[in-house]
C-alpha cells in the first residue's frame, strides 16, 4: 500500500498543469538536443542549469530528467535515416538502423526504435518506483564511514566503465577531487587552493564548470569539425509500421535489451552509452545468424535502443536514493537540487515525498509524451538538420555565458565557464573523458566530509572502515574492481568496447 500512496502522491505532483508543461518542454528539448548532432543531453542540461533556480524543485527536476531520456529517443532518429548518431549512446543504432533505412525500411526502424524505447522506459520506471523506498530506508542505516567506502567505490566504478584510458580517467577523477578542494577548508577555516583570489574562497560553482566543459568545450570542438552536409533518407508517415515478422524478431531483442539497461544503468558510471553497446553484444552473440548484423537485423535496433532507455531511467536509483550520482548526467541533477539549497540523500524521500515520487511518475507521463511527439514529427525533426551550424552556435554561446553569470551574477563565473571550455577543449583533443572530473568534483567534498566526520567519532581510528560490515564490503568491491581493470584482457576489452561500431 506504502507503494500505491506514494505513486499517488507521484502523480498528483506529475500531473499538475505546471508541471506538465514543463515535462513536454523538456521531452521537446531532450528530442532536439538528441536529433542535433554535437551537442548530447549533458550540455544542454548544464546550459539550462541556471534556469531551474526560478522553478520549484520537483519541476527543476522533471524538465531536466525530460531532457535526458528524451535525447535517448531523439538520438535515433538521426542515426537511422542519416547514419549520424545525434546523442553517443545512438552510436550503435546508426548500424542496423540506417542500413534498414538504405533498404527502404527506415519507418519500420524509426517505430520500433520508439517502440522498444517506450516499452523500455516504462518497465525502468517500475523498477525505479519499487527500489527507490527500500533502498531509502536502508541508505538512512548508513554511517559517515559507511558513506565514504561507498563513494570510494562509486568512483572506480567510474574509471572503469567510463570510455577511454583507464590512467586518464583516474586522472580526471583525481582533478575533479582537487577541484572540489578550492575554497575554504571548513573545519580549519583556511583557503585552499584559490592562489590569492577572493572570488575562489567560496569554492567553484558546478554551473560554470559544467557549461565550460560540456557545452562550451562541444562548440569549440564541432567547429573545428568539417563533416560536410549530411545525406538526410525521408520516409512518409504511411510506412511506419513494422511487418509481423519484423515484430516477431523485435520483441525478445527489446526485452533483453531492457533487461540489460536495467541492471547496467544502476551501477556507478553506468547509464544510456554502456548499456547500448553491451546490448548490442549480446545480441550478436545470441544470434543464430550473427551475419545479419550490419547489414540490416532488427535486433540490432530494438536491442539497444530498448537498453539506452532502461540505463538512462535507471541511473536515477543511486542519485535518489542515495544522493550519489552514478555518472555525470546524475551530478548535473544534484546540481539542481543543490542550487534549490536541497542536500541530496536518503533523508529527501522521506521529507520531500513528492519531490522523488513526482520525479518517478513524471517519466511515465514523458514516455508517452516522447512517443506521440517522435513518430509523427519526423518530418518537422529531419528538417531541423538542415539548419547549419554557423548559425546555431552564436545563440547557444550567448545562453552559456547568461546561464553562468545568472546564478551567481557574478563575472568571475563567466570567466570561469570560458576557462573551462578551454580545459575542456584540451580534454577532447587529448581523448580524456570528462564525466569522471564532474564525479570526482561532486564526490570529493562530500568524501572529505564524511571521512573526517568518520575519523572525528572514532577518534582518528582507521579501523572504523573495516569494523563497519557495509564500509568493509564498498571497500572490498572497490578494491575488486580496482584488480580487475589491472587484468591485461579485461583492460583491452574495455578499451575496445567503446569502438565497435
Amino acid at each position: 500500500m506504502d507503494l500505491l500512496n506514494n505513486l499517488a502522491i507521484g502523480l498528483g505532483t506529475a500531473l499538475s498543469p505546471h508541471n506538465v508543461m514543463l515535462a513536454f518542454l523538456g521531452c521537446i528539448i531532450g528530442t532536439l538536443i538528441g536529433i542535433l548532432p554535437g551537442l548530447g543531453p549533458l550540455a544542454a542540461m548544464a546550459m539550462l542549469l541556471p534556469l531551474t533556480y526560478y522553478f520549484p524543485p520537483e519541476s527543476a527536476l522533471i524538465m531536466l530528467a525530460g531532457i535526458y531520456y528524451g535525447a535517448q529517443y531523439g538520438g535515433s532518429t538521426t542515426a537511422i535515416l542519416v547514419n549520424l548518431p545525434g546523442e553517443s549512446s545512438a552510436a550503435v543504432t546508426c548500424i542496423d538502423g540506417h542500413q534498414m533505412a538504405l533498404k527502404g525500411r527506415a519507418g519500420s526502424a524509426l517505430a520500433i526504435a520508439a517502440l522498444g524505447s517506450f516499452f523500455a522506459g516504462t518497465v525502468a520506471t517500475l523498477v525505479v518506483a519499487l527500489l527507490a523506498a527500500p533502498l531509502s530506508a536502508l541508505a538512512l542505516l548508513f554511517r559517515p564511514q559507511d558513506y565514504f567506502a561507498l563513494m570510494v567505490f562509486g568512483l572506480v566504478g567510474a574509471v572503469m566503465i567510463s570510455s577511454g584510458s583507464t590512467l586518464k580517467s583516474l586522472g580526471m577523477v583525481l582533478l575533479g577531487i582537487l577541484l572540489g578542494m578550492i575554497g575554504i577548508d571548513i573545519n580549519s577555516g583556511n583557503p585552499r587552493f584559490t592562489l590569492g583570489i577572493p572570488d575562489l574562497l567560496d569554492g567553484l560553482d558546478f554551473v560554470p564548470l559544467a557549461i565550460g566543459l560540456f557545452g562550451l568545450a562541444d562548440i569549440l570542438w564541432n567547429l573545428m569539425r568539417d563533416e560536410g552536409k549530411p545525406q538526410i533518407i525521408s520516409t512518409p508517415l504511411r510506412e511506419l509500421w513494422p511487418t509481423r515478422e519484423e515484430f516477431g524478431q523485435a520483441w525478445p531483442a527489446a526485452i533483453r535489451g531492457t533487461a540489460i539497461g536495467s541492471i547496467l544503468g544502476v551501477l556507478p558510471g553506468g547509464g544510456a552509452l554502456l548499456a547500448s553497446f553491451a546490448s548490442y553484444a549480446a545480441e550478436k552473440r545470441l544470434s543464430k545468424t550473427p551475419e545479419r548484423f550490419g547489414r540490416g537485423a532488427v535486433e540490432g535496433v530494438a536491442g539497444p535502443e530498448a537498453a539506452n532507455n532502461a540505463g538512462a531511467q535507471t541511473s536515477f536509483i543511486p542519485m535518489l536514493t542515495l544522493g550519489i550520482p552514478s555518472n555525470a548526467i546524475m551530478a548535473v541533477m544534484i546540481g539542481a537540487l543543490m542550487i534549490q539549497g536541497i542536500a541530496p540523500g536518503p533523508q529527501v524521500m522521506a521529507q520531500r515525498p513528492e519531490l522523488i515520487w513526482g520525479l518517478i511518475a513524471s517519466m511515465w507521463v514523458g514516455n508517452i509524451m516522447l512517443v506521440i511527439i517522435n513518430l509523427p514529427l519526423v518530418g518537422v525533426w529531419v528538417a531541423l538538420l538542415r539548419v547549419p551550424y554557423s548559425i546555431l552556435f552564436p545563440s547557444i554561446v550567448l545562453f552559456c555565458c547568461i546561464g553562468a553569470y545568472s546564478v551567481g551574477l557574478s563575472a568571475m563565473d563567466v570567466f570561469l565557464a570560458a576557462a573551462m571550455a578551454l580545459l575542456g577543449f584540451l580534454f577532447i583533443l587529448f581523448e580524456c573523458s570528462a564525466a569522471p572530473l564532474a564525479l570526482g568534483f561532486i564526490l570529493g567534498p562530500m568524501m572529505e566530509e564524511n571521512f573526517r566526520r568518520a575519523m572525528v567519532l572514532s577518534r582518528g581510528d582507521f579501523d572504523v572502515f573495516v569494523k563497519s560490515p557495509l564500509s568493509l564490503g564498498f571497500l572490498i568491491a572497490a578494491l575488486a574492481l580496482a584488480l580487475i581493470i589491472a587484468v591485461p584482457g579485461i583492460r583491452k576489452a574495455r578499451e575496445q568496447a567503446f569502438q565497435e561500431d
